[in-house]
This record gives C-alpha cells, sequence and structure tokens, in this order.
C-alpha cells in the first residue's frame, strides 16, 4: 500500500464513510474516490459495475448500508435485508470481476446470536437465533461477511470483514424515526432541555448493555486493515467495554445539561439483553480505540449543536 494508490469508498458521505476519508486524507492518501447516492445507485448492479471498470480502483472499502435502528428496522424488514444484500453483492461482484485483490467489507455486530456467550467471540458467528428486532440486518450482512470469506478462501485475495460494535459521532443520523439510540438520546435530551427542561420518554427497560465506538476510531481500524494484511477473514471492531442504556442516558442527560426527568417505557422493545464485543483479535494485531465514551459524546454533541440547522435525517 502506497499513498497513491486508487481507493474506492462505497458510503463516503455516510457518518462512517466520511471518517474513513478525512482519516486517509490525513495520513496522506492523495487517490481517493467516491460517488454520492445520486450519481450512483449501488443496488443497480449494471451501474456499479460500469462505475468501477471505469474507474478501476485498486482498492475498495464498503462503508456503503441501509442502516437504522430498531423501530426502522421492525418497520421495513424488506428494505434492511434487500437494499443491503443488493448493494454489498455488486461492490463484492464487480471487484472479483475486475481483480482486486483488497476489499474490507463493513458489517455489524448484531450478525452475532442474540443469547451468544458475552463477549461475543468472532467464532459465535451462525451459532444461535439472530435478535428478531434487526434478524433481516443482520442476514444481509452475514451474506457479505461469507461471500467476502469464500472469496478468501477460493481465490486467496485480502477480502476482510470487519465488525464494529455499535458505532457514534460526527455526521450521525439524528432522524428520532430511523437513527441508532446514541443519537436519538442526544437529540431528545437537547429537544427536552430547550422545552424547558421537559421529561424525556425513553424507550425499554434501560436495563440492556451495550458497547459504543466513537467513529474516527472506526475508521482508525480500517486504515489499520488497509495498511496490514490481516491474517484471518473477519475481525470484531469495539472497545470491549459496555454500560446499561440507563447509564449511557444518564451521561448523555448529564452532556447536554437537561434537567428534567427521565421516563422509561417499558412498553417498548428493549432488544439483545447485552452485546459486547471480544476484540482480543485487534488488540493483539496492535490496535486498540483512542475515544473514551464521554470524550466522544461531548465532541458528538458539539457537532451537534453546529449543525443543528442540517442534521442529517434519513427518511425510509
Amino acid at each position: 500500500m502506497n499513498k497513491n494508490t486508487k481507493i474506492y469508498i462505497a458510503g463516503h458521505k455516510g457518518m462512517v464513510g466520511s471518517a474513513i476519508w478525512r482519516t486517509l486524507l490525513a495520513k496522506g492518501y492523495t487517490n481517493l474516490i467516491g460517488s454520492s447516492s445520486s450519481t450512483l445507485d449501488l443496488r443497480n448492479q449494471e451501474s456499479v459495475k460500469e462505475y468501477l471498470f471505469q474507474e478501476k480502483p485498486e482498492v475498495i472499502i464498503d462503508a456503503a448500508a441501509k442502516v437504522g435502528g430498531i423501530l426502522a428496522n421492525n418497520d421495513y424488514p424488506y428494505q434492511f435485508i434487500m437494499e443491503n444484500m443488493q448493494i454489498q453483492n455488486n461492490l463484492i461482484d464487480s471487484a472479483m470481476q475486475i481483480g482486486i485483490d483488497k476489499f474490507i467489507f463493513l458489517g455489524s455486530s448484531c450478525i452475532y446470536p442474540k443469547l451468544a456467550a458475552q463477549p461475543l467471540k468472532e467464532e459465535c458467528l451462525l451459532t444461535g437465533d439472530l435478535e428478531p428486532t434487526n434478524e433481516w440486518y443482520a442476514i444481509a450482512k452475514i451474506t457479505g461477511v461469507k461471500a467476502c470469506q469464500a472469496i478468501r478462501k477460493q481465490f486467496g485475495k485480502d477480502y476482510v470483514s470487519l465488525m464494529p460494535t455499535n458505532l457514534y459521532g460526527t455526521h450521525d443520523n439524528f432522524d428520532l424515526n430511523t437513527s441508532h439510540v446514541l443519537p436519538a438520546m442526544i437529540r431528545k435530551f437537547h429537544l427536552a432541555k430547550e422545552s424547558n427542561h421537559a421529561p424525556v420518554i425513553l424507550w425499554g427497560s434501560g436495563t440492556p448493555m451495550r458497547e459504543f465506538l466513537f467513529v474516527d476510531d472506526m475508521a482508525a481500524a480500517v486504515v489499520f486493515a488497509l495498511e496490514n494484511k490481516l491474517p484471518d477473514y473477519l475481525y470484531n471492531v469495539g472497545t470491549g467495554l459496555d454500560l446499561t442504556i440507563k447509564e449511557l442516558a444518564e451521561t448523555i442527560q448529564k452532556i447536554t445539561g437537561h434537567q428534567g426527568e427521565i421516563i422509561w417505557d417499558s412498553t417498548k422493545p428493549d432488544g439483545t439483553p447485552r452485546k459486547l464485543m471480544d476484540v482480543t483479535k485487534m488488540h493483539d494485531l496492535g490496535w486498540k480505540h483512542q475515544v473514551n465514551l464521554e470524550e466522544g459524546i461531548q465532541k458528538t454533541y458539539n457537532w451537534f449543536l453546529e449543525h443543528i440547522k442540517e442534521i442529517k435525517e434519513v427518511k425510509m
């Protein structure tokens, strides 16, 4: 890998893709390419193939996906399984056809069974039932992992899958109907503070435990995989630390300055009881996260305040 290697980042305008782009630029990489969804529909096989044959990148980083929280996954299961499979299949197969030797596929910790032993090891993939609230997205991502593994096994190419824990950070989706828990909480607590510290209603019991990784740390893990040939096909990327959703809410409440009541709506689903990643494999290779949770939430909230009039929202 050299600084002039032509690297295509799919989803380069999204939270993860834009963080990868910034990180690569900061490290001196000069030949980055990307195409917005308005000019290239990654769900369209012919369009993807034509674009990649024309641009001829040497590396593809797949940070493109249709993502959302419990509500979005529950309401739009078909879009979550089909569109994600279309995006990744088009990229992976086209990469194979044009002879790309290095491909980095980004997935999600939801690929692991709902009741797998904690912390989640890579080896527990396909050993049990998935969490029903996001199984459609999980199944799509599992097929991407397996496609990359098959290419690695059959053709010896350096196709590797990175499974991040729950990501958050600048350029996140703050739409209350489609966002993940952390950005949704930031927006809810901020709006409640602006409304004379009104009560904040949150889903579930607050008892599930979750792990969160700042998006710039995820970008650093991608660059690590880019600059090194990792010996295995699948790696967890996280902090190895978790906390309850209640503790997360209290942390965000403190950072936003909200002083009202928190009300837990226990009629709403909790999702998986715990989802902590075993990140031993990445640690052993030399990568480790740098940003602690409170620092990351503060950075995210600062960005939210600076961009509150044009914050990204994702509609289904």
